[in-house]
């Protein structure tokens, strides 16, 4: 165990993806962060500290998050690619219904939240029910992935989405903390993520799971071919 843990973590070096978007962009977030005044201000509604404070343990659940769900993923299907992990799955389920399940509950628990109640206990269930879906989609995600790309191109499609995944961790912070200090709330903002899920839950069931349906059928006939 010690030899594979040790070999894991240099290869994960070799990489410099997963040290770049894991360390280095985090680290980035909290350069550029700290030196805009908005978030250096101390707030009464947040018991004299600032926005930056409040951001750190943030951005520490967002290291864990993008080391798990944007770095492990790519690897975990580079070794599929490769024939390491022949037979990876999680769930019978498929990952279209995955998918669909688990952005039907971001859209309900964001339209609940973009109303503002309070934290304690339907504030906080809508957070956590939002967390585990999208993580459940993100690894739904990368299945589709492992799905519907070429077989010699899953490990940088993979890739692809490992890193948009790294701008969905960027860009909703800024805007979110935009609206928070134009509103005071960030009612809107919440709205804006249901209506994104929104968006993304109707392509899911549409567009991506006729692909998926199309890929299985192929799969199907020529598995019988293979038979007879």
């Amino acid at each position: 165990m010690t030899t594979l843990t040790l070999t894991e973590l240099k290869l994960f070096l070799r990489e410099r993806s997963g040290p770049a978007f894991g360390v280095g962009l985090p680290l980035l977030l909290l350069i550029i962060f700290g030196n805009l005044p908005f978030y250096n201000r101390p707030r009464s509604d947040l018991g004299g500290l600032t926005l930056l404070d409040t951001y750190v343990p943030i951005l520490v659940a967002f290291v864990l998050a993008m080391l798990a769900l944007n770095v492990l993923p790519p690897v975990l299907a580079g070794y599929r690619e490769k024939g390491v992990l022949r037979r990876l799955r999680t769930t019978p389920v498929g990952p279209v219904r995955v998918l669909a399940v688990a952005l039907a509950v971001v859209v309900v628990g964001a339209s609940v939240q973009a109303f503002t109640p309070a934290l304690m206990p339907l504030g906080t269930i809508a957070f956590l029910a939002m967390a585990g879906a999208l993580g459940a989609g993100s690894g739904a995600t990368f299945a589709l992935v492992a799905e519907l790309a070429p077989a010699n191109k899953v490990g940088s499609v993979t890739g692809v989405v490992g890193a948009a995944g790294g701008l969905g961790g960027f860009v909703p912070p800024l805007v979110m903390g935009f609206i928070y200090g134009r509103l005071g709330s960030y009612g809107l903002g919440l709205a804006l993520l249901a209506a994104v899920a929104l968006g993304a839950l109707l392509l899911t069931v549409t567009a991506v799971a006729r692909a998926a349906g199309r890929t299985t059928a192929t799969n199907v006939g020529k598995g019988s071919q293979a038979h007879v």
